[in-house]
């Protein structure tokens, strides 16, 4: 897998949708961080919207990567089935806190590895949490390194966007989401997109 090639494809496919993507993040972390600032529920309300907000973006990066287009409103799908969507985040952030008890370098293996778990959900309506989080670390075999590097190469554009006081990461959010979604639909057998612009 060439990063640059996934990067590039991610960038050719939120042509025009730059936009909406900013979009996107901006109403979902004025949201959370509403929710954040609550006394006392904080911290449970974003646990409660944490899986439902998460697989809404996969499905509207998805549907982005098949040329595709959303609306806003599309961001709340995830309420529809709330329960199968809450118990998905609560189960890979249990396990993952877990390992990272152990040490940190665990926990970070275990995030990648349950990485694939929302949008695998997002594209099977009918596949529940626990087969999602097997089949996750399945497809992560051997796939782990690939990712973590993939992630890492966006570490210059996260320093960048600090520089504009946390605007730019609107932005930068599509950009990253929609590289992952390219990874997944790689993992799940698709071979690229991706055509060099002249």
């Amino acid at each position: 897998m060439v990063y640059s090639e996934v990067r590039a494809e991610a960038r050719q496919l939120l042509t025009g949708k730059w936009g909406k993507g900013a979009l996107v993040w901006l109403v979902y972390m004025a949201i959370v961080g509403v929710m954040g600032a609550i006394p006392f529920i904080g911290e449970l309300g974003a646990l409660l919207v944490g899986g439902p907000f998460l697989i809404a973006i996969c499905s509207i990066f998805l549907k982005l990567y098949r040329h595709e287009d959303f609306v806003i409103d599309e961001l709340f799908n995830g309420f529809k089935d709330f329960t199968r969507n809450f118990v998905a985040y609560l189960l890979v952030a249990l396990y993952t806190i877990l390992w990272t008890l152990l040490l940190i370098v665990p926990g970070i293996i275990a995030a990648i590895s349950y990485s694939q778990v929302f949008y695998l959900m997002a594209e099977d309506p009918n596949l529940q949490a626990s087969d999602a989080i097997t089949m996750s670390k399945n497809m992560m075999n051997g796939h782990k390194t690939d990712y973590f590097l993939l992630m890492l190469s966006f570490i210059g554009w996260a320093l960048l966007c600090a520089l504009t006081f946390g605007i730019g990461y609107l932005w930068l959010g599509s950009y990253v989401e929609m590289t992952k979604a390219i990874f997944y639909r790689r993992l799940r057998g698709d071979s690229g997109a991706f055509q060099p612009t002249a």
